[in-house]
């Protein structure tokens, strides 16, 4: 008995980013968010002329600083304004692409969310489409990683239960608008020249060529505040 109690505790966090089903009911969870939040994030959406039922949104992750970054427009617009700016609780792994399940590396790259879980073990969480496109190209292995509550993490980003509040009503409110892939970029930190040079020592050359084609996508999100339009070819991302 005493040796299946630490089996069972380890077989439990080797599923801390997973959705845990039945902890909640949906409408009680999204409902006390709703409730909470809604007047918060209306005014933050009506200082910058937006309302919740014409709204996309688009995240923008930094690993190194632990922050994730919320932008916002009108369905009919083309750019992004910064709404919001987070702070990621908690952090694991180290600067990199996640490539292989449970190495607890948090992934870098372009992606979407593709599920809303309001029962999650973690509050409420958002999941991310990992392994994309380009990851399954170079053989990366893993699933589940989301944006979730609390504040412990072996992969995912963690928010707390009362910042995941405040996310999860505004991906719900742009998911109501119709926006049915909400971009989630994950960056290991800001893609300057200078950082990377700061952090190449870091790394392995085949990361250090991936963080160039980052910073391809970086730079143009920060020229044109545009949604990325891009494709996957030969195990790296190519910009429209």
């Amino acid at each position: 008995m005493h040796k299946i109690i630490p089996c069972l505790m380890i077989l439990l966090m080797s599923i801390a980013c997973q959705n845990q089903p039945k902890q909640q009911h949906t409408e009680d969870r999204v409902a006390d968010a709703k409730k909470e939040k809604e007047n918060l994030l209306k005014s933050r959406l009506t200082a910058l002329g937006l309302l919740p039922d014409n709204l996309n949104i688009l995240f923008l992750a930094y690993k190194n600083s632990d922050k994730l970054e919320l932008y916002a427009k009108k369905k009919t617009d083309t750019s992004y304004t910064l709404l919001h700016t987070y702070p990621i609780c908690k952090r694991s792994g180290v600067l990199g692409p996640k490539k292989a399940e449970g190495d607890k590396q948090v992934p870098e790259g372009f992606y979407h969310i593709d599920r809303f879980n309001p029962q999650s073990l973690y509050y409420l969480s958002l999941g991310l489409n990992y392994p994309n496109e380009l990851d399954k190209d170079l053989g990366y292995t893993g699933s589940d990683i989301f944006i979730h509550g609390k504040c412990e993490t072996v992969g995912c980003l963690p928010m707390t239960d009362d910042l995941i509040k405040e996310i999860y009503c505004y991906a719900l409110w742009a998911k109501e608008t119709g926006q049915q892939k909400i971009p989630v970029y994950i960056f290991p930190f800001e893609m300057t020249d200078e950082n990377i040079e700061k952090h190449k020592s870091e790394v392995d050359d085949t990361t250090l060529v991936f963080w160039n084609n980052l910073k391809g996508g970086y730079d143009l999100f920060h020229k044109n505040s545009k949604e990325l339009q891009y494709s996957v070819q030969n195990g790296r991302y190519v910009f429209d």
